[in-house]
């Protein structure tokens, strides 16, 4: 290309470039009217100019205590839940070439789940079940971290399994979704087995965390699951470049010079290890990680310089605005997120399958 050629292409690249930032900036100005809606939301009547007063701490005890301590830990983990797990199937998508991948189709989220529930019951890990308080807030785990090893080593076995399919058996796309649908079967299965052998309180502490709760994290908890996604976001970032190439096929990316082996390995288990932290702190909440790549995919494409950004910004509007509606819809009762979010992940699970028959 001469010099001409490239500046006659200047214009319509940077014009490009453009778009691509203003759906970043329209994803943002959702995320920050997203997170204004669910603040100012509740039962307990506060207006807004008191809201704005307990945020920086000059207003009454009551109102502090409402805003730092129920809702901001709520949205703050929906905002990092939400960005954790978008961003998630957003790169099993492309290191999988299989646009129906994400922690919930693949099962990557039900071994996580039944780790978590391996360590409650059988590890005794420090669930604690309070009968004074709604089923929402009923459950605390006290021991979060031997509780997020075992839910990332039954994430891992299922990551390792899929890449195995991937790899060595060469599964069609469709067949490795199929794939995924038996191991969440046999992960459930397993669960249920495990509660089996528990007693009452046991069994209760695992199906109150199975229903998907913000409320449930501490601000502890949300640093160590902000600390997982951020080191994701590094990697992932820095090797936007080669998502790119993978997105022409693994022969073409290793033509490239991208070590298509080692990056594969390596972002299945930044991906394991974000859907674990998620899993076993705020329950299984299904589909995000599917719905959010596909729709911001429309506006920036597949340049991963901001479809990562914009999966993530996606992913945590979508979560903000259904614990929103999780907690107004039948105030003051909090309905659990994760049947929200299968409610809106599944018909779009099914349209994006009916959509490639119909293209095939």
């Amino acid at each position: 290309m001469n010099e001409t050629e490239s500046r006659e292409l200047r214009p319509s690249y940077q014009k490009y470039i453009f778009r691509k930032w203003m759906t970043l900036l329209v994803l943002l100005v959702l995320l920050v009217a997203s997170v204004i809606a669910s603040i100012s939301s509740g039962s307990s009547g506060l207006t807004v100019g008191e809201i704005v007063r307990a945020l920086f701490g000059n207003g009454t005890r009551q109102s502090t205590a409402i805003v730092w301590q129920i809702r901001m830990p709520r949205i703050t983990t929906g905002i990092i839940v939400g960005a954790a797990l978008a961003m998630a199937g957003c790169i099993m998508q492309n290191v999988l070439r299989n646009p129906l991948a994400s922690s919930s189709t693949l099962g990557v989220s039900q071994g996580a789940s039944f780790g978590a529930a391996f360590a409650i019951i059988v590890l005794d890990a420090g669930s604690q079940v309070n009968a004074s308080t709604s089923a929402a807030s009923a459950v605390s785990i006290t021991n979060p971290y031997v509780v997020t090893i075992c839910a990332f080593i039954g994430g891992f076995i299922t990551t390792l399994v899929i890449l195995g399919l991937s790899r060595i058996v060469k599964v069609a796309p469709a067949t490795m979704i199929l794939s995924g649908v038996a191991l969440s079967s046999l992960f459930s299965g397993a669960t249920a087995i495990v509660q089996y052998f528990a007693d009452d309180v046991k069994v209760a502490s695992v199906v109150y965390w199975t229903f998907g709760d913000l409320g449930r994290a501490s601000w502890r908890e949300i640093a160590l699951i902000a600390a997982v996604t951020f080191l994701a976001f590094l990697f992932f970032l820095f090797n936007r470049w080669n998502f790119n190439a993978m997105e022409s096929g693994p022969d073409t990316a290793k033509s490239l010079g991208v070590p298509v082996d080692r990056l594969m390995l390596i972002s299945m288990l930044f991906c394991s290890l974000m859907a674990a932290a998620a899993t076993a702190f705020v329950g299984v909440i299904s589909f995000i990680g599917l719905i959010a790549p596909h729709m911001v995919r429309r506006f920036v494409g597949n340049d991963h310089r901001f479809l990562i950004p914009a999966s993530m910004l996606m992913g945590s509007v979508i979560l903000v605005l259904a614990d929103l509606v999780s907690r107004t819809i039948v105030a003051p009762s909090v309905l659990p997120i994760g049947a929200l979010t299968s409610f809106l992940g599944a018909p779009v699970f099914l349209s994006m399958l009916f959509r490639r028959r119909n293209a095939r």
